[in-house]
Parts: C-alpha cells; structure tokens; sequence
C-alpha cells in the first residue's frame, strides 16, 4: 500500500504545533510557512516508521537525535536554527514528558493513517 507521506508528516507536524501551543511553545509554524529543513526532518520521521513500524517513541527520538546530530545540531537550551541549538538533543529519558509527548502524538498519527 503507498501512502502520502508528505500528508502524514503535515498532519504529524500540525498536530505537533497545536499540543505545543497548549503547553505555552508558540515556536512551531504552520506547515505552509515551516522551513524546508523541519519539513523533511518529519518526512524522514514518518518514512522511518513506515519501514518500522513498531518503533517506540523513544527509538523514534534516537533516530531524530542521530540525525540532527548528523546535520551539525547540538544541545542548547533555546531551539535555533541559524545555530542548530535544540532542547532535545538529550536522551529520550532526560526530556520532560512533555517533550516525550510529541513523539508519541508523532507515532499515533502515523499509525492513524495505516
């Protein structure tokens, strides 16, 4: 079966942006103005899982992680894109659940598609 991947990794990503906007992160665009470097970030997250899909949420981050790190992005405390510093270049246990959340919405949209 072929998916739109490009149509779940915007439901993934606008489902993202809206529970961030309930816990006070105001950070996240709309899809149609996000930068092309976030948008693919969340195609590859959902083609990870579509070749895997009983990848945990955890192992979802660590293959986030492994490719920002890839891209030159290193821990820092505020999320910047012209100095690829991010809060959750941490291991998945160290992140508030909060954090964790959005990988677990991440999954859950994916697998609302299949």
């Amino acid at each position: 079966m072929e998916y739109d991947v490009e149509q779940i990794a915007k439901t993934c990503h606008e489902v993202n942006r809206v529970y961030c906007k309930s816990v006070g992160d105001f950070s996240q665009a709309e899809w149609h103005n996000t930068p092309d470097w976030q948008k693919e970030s969340a195609i590859m997250g959902v083609n990870a899982f579509l070749k895997n899909p009983i990848l945990s949420s955890k192992e979802m981050h660590d293959l986030w992680m492994e490719h920002k790190i890839s891209e030159g992005w290193v821990y820092g405390e505020v999320k910047d894109a012209v100095k690829k510093t991010h809060p959750c270049l941490v291991p998945y246990s160290e992140m508030p659940k909060e954090q964790q959340m959005k990988d677990e919405f991440f999954i859950e949209v994916i697998k609302s598609f299949l």
